[in-house]
């Protein structure tokens, strides 16, 4: 979502020696592009900005989601003085430094100091907490950039005299019109040079890019920087040297078209057929082409119930813990997790019996009266729902062999039917040995 423009100040421009991405940071709300949700109409950041009341805040989101240039808009519109402090570079002499300066600025220039902090998250408790002090006071407006959660990298502290905004990633369609900016902008982007993208090519370059800004505008300055111009002088980027740019070959691929369905199919059929070699590639190539991964971990957690369930009760740990593994390290590392667990998959024993079981059951919840709950197997906690004869005649299974007690658990008009069917494969074999010994004793017991 592209916010409407409104008076303010400007963003001072980048040197034209600077790359591409740099030069191009929005100078002012009005060519920021996303984050509608905390800067779209009569939200509160964008009230506080506009009314001149801005605090403390923290604003966490993915790389080139626009944290950086924010802030410098923010001290622009507001009148600030900016610092930008690096937490990787900088210790506490350096801190003691900033607050030195911001409060001669305040108190010779009688202007408020924003400092800016990229990277919170990876200052120590120790130099988190020498800003408490200065941020109570007002020395500073601090406004923290993190891409980790703050709720577990930002002291209790500092968080609680804060506000946290969350930026999303940018979507395809703010990167496609950030590219044509920077194609068709003379001044600071690459509007001097004759240059013809197509549609195709700039889809590619948004979608390589994750919702990062930056990515995609590297990729953009490379493909123009190295396409030499044809006789007219015009230099021609077509899909193949968008791929060349950004060193990865665009896939058939359309999330929400054909192709997704088809490569799904097709892992979903090569884990059920227990061939982990096309499991392997046909994750890959959905990985490679773009697909989310927390996608396919989800629909691998699906596989381990539906078509492995009880013949490996394990399969449904692991496809957890791949998720989970992926949720945690993201990517490329967390990938080898769900490679793992598509291998997993593959090879082990395969039974539909849950969801075969699974299905009867919901037919006859639809198709079959909705009979009450047994009397026996109702609790009795009070005297009058005794007299009435909830629990009599229930018995306790652990007083029993074996801890299994022979007793109706279905309503009248579904005694004795059966929905689960163990096949004899892997631990739903073991499972079925138990059953049909309890059933054949049960058949003993009623002769």
């Amino acid at each position: 979502m592209r916010m409407d423009l409104f008076p303010e100040k400007p963003v001072p421009s980048s040197s034209r020696f600077a790359p591409l991405a740099d030069r191009m940071r929005p100078k002012d709300l009005g060519e920021f592009m996303g984050q509608g949700h905390i800067l779209g109409e009569g939200k509160p950041l964008r009230q506080a900005i506009l009314q001149d009341e801005l605090s403390s805040l923290i604003l966490w989101g993915p790389p080139g989601s626009g944290k950086t240039t924010l802030a410098q808009i923010i001290a622009a519109m507001t009148g600030s003085h900016f610092i930008p402090f690096s937490a990787v570079t900088s210790g506490i002499k350096e801190i003691r430094e900033v607050i030195k300066a911001a409060e001669e600025e305040q108190r010779y220039a009688g202007k408020r100091t924003i400092l800016f902090i990229d990277e919170i998250h990876r200052f120590n408790k120790a130099q988190q907490d020498a800003f408490l002090p200065h941020v109570e006071k007002g020395t500073i407006i601090l406004i923290g950039a993190t891409t980790e959660n703050p709720s577990f990298e930002v002291i209790a502290p500092l968080l609680s005299r804060t506000k946290v905004f969350a930026l999303n990633p940018l979507s395809e369609e703010d990167l496609v019109t950030i590219l044509k900016r920077a194609l068709a902008d003379a001044e600071r982007g690459l509007g001097g040079m004759k240059t013809e993208v197509t549609e195709e090519a700039l889809r590619y370059m948004a979608a390589l890019a994750d919702g990062d800004a930056r990515r995609s505008l590297n990729t953009l300055e490379m493909a123009v920087s190295t396409t030499r111009p044809d006789p007219e002088g015009v230099r021609h980027i077509s899909l193949a040297v968008a791929e060349e740019a950004g060193q990865r070959k665009a896939l058939l691929y359309d999330r929400a078209g054909e192709e997704h369905y088809n490569l799904i199919s097709a892992l979903h059929k090569s884990l059920r057929d227990s061939d982990p070699d096309a499991a392997l590639y046909w994750l890959g190539r959905m990985l490679e082409a773009g697909e989310d991964p927390l996608y396919l971990a989800r629909r691998m957690v699906r596989f381990a119930s539906e078509d492995i369930g009880n013949a490996d009760p394990a399969a449904l740990q692991i496809a957890v813990a791949a998720k989970e593994a992926y949720h945690f390290l993201g990517s490329p590392e967390g990938e080898l997790a769900l490679a793992q667990c598509a291998v997993y998959l593959a090879t082990a024993p395969k039974s539909n019996a849950i969801y075969a079981a699974f299905q009867e059951v919901q037919k006859d919840i639809q198709g079959q009266p909705a009979l009450p709950v047994p009397l026996h197997l109702r609790n009795a906690p009070t005297s009058l729902m005794a007299q009435l004869g909830y629990a009599k005649g229930y018995q306790y299974a652990h007083h029993f062999p074996e801890a299994h007690v022979e007793q109706e658990h279905l309503p009248e008009n579904l005694r004795g039917r059966i929905y689960y069917h163990p096949s004899d494969r892997g631990h739903e074999g073991k499972i079925k040995e138990v059953l049909e010994r309890r059933r054949r004793r049960k058949e003993d017991q009623e002769k």
